[in-house]
């Protein structure tokens, strides 16, 4: 990371976005765009989802500036499909690679997208999520996302966003749509 951009992130900060309402990953995902638009660079781990999303061939036309790793099998982990060892393996190698990316010294942001999710169903353990908090070097941003945010890490947390459900078309029957909800 140059010095130019340790000016602008100072200290660098730990940001949840959290709750049951839409919005989470692209919140995170708008940071990166913005972000990206001031010469910086993000590394963003996708957990449990290892599909295609819009939004994802989006930030990986924005190269170098944004990176994209998923680290899952295609489809949701959830209580209709519990987890398989070999989800358990790629969200632990996910998080190893995305503690590694966030200490090269080469990303600004290192988002996390449903690394909350990953621990609620135990992929990935809350505390080497802390772990992963604790060695965050000054000037790197840490965003977390998902539903289910473990009380610790809310509880370390700089800034901590919680996007309610108020009214959702999908209760009427409407499937997940491409470029909105995918």
């Amino acid at each position: 990371m140059s010095a130019e951009n340790q000016d602008f992130l100072g200290k660098g900060y730990v940001h949840v976005y959290t709750g049951n309402g839409k919005g989470k990953t692209t919140a995170a995902l708008g940071l990166a765009f913005r972000a990206a638009g001031h010469g910086l660079r993000t590394y963003i781990g996708q957990f449990m989802k290892g599909q295609l999303y819009g939004e994802l061939d989006a930030a990986r036309m924005m190269q170098p500036h944004i990176t994209v790793e998923q680290y899952g099998r295609p489809g949701w982990v959830h209580v209709h499909n519990p987890p398989q060892e070999e989800d358990v393996q790629a969200a632990q190698e996910g998080l190893r690679k995305v503690e590694e990316a966030m200490l090269s010294g080469q990303y600004d942001i290192i988002i996390l997208d449903e690394i909350n999710v990953a621990c609620y169903f135990g992929l990935v353990s809350v505390d080497d999520v802390l772990d992963v908090i604790a060695a965050k070097p000054d000037g790197v941003e840490l965003i977390l996302t998902g539903r289910y945010a473990p009380p610790e890490v809310i509880a370390v947390a700089d800034l901590v966003t919680e996007m309610v459900e108020v009214k959702h078309y999908f209760q009427k029957g409407i499937r997940a749509r491409y470029g909105i909800e995918r």
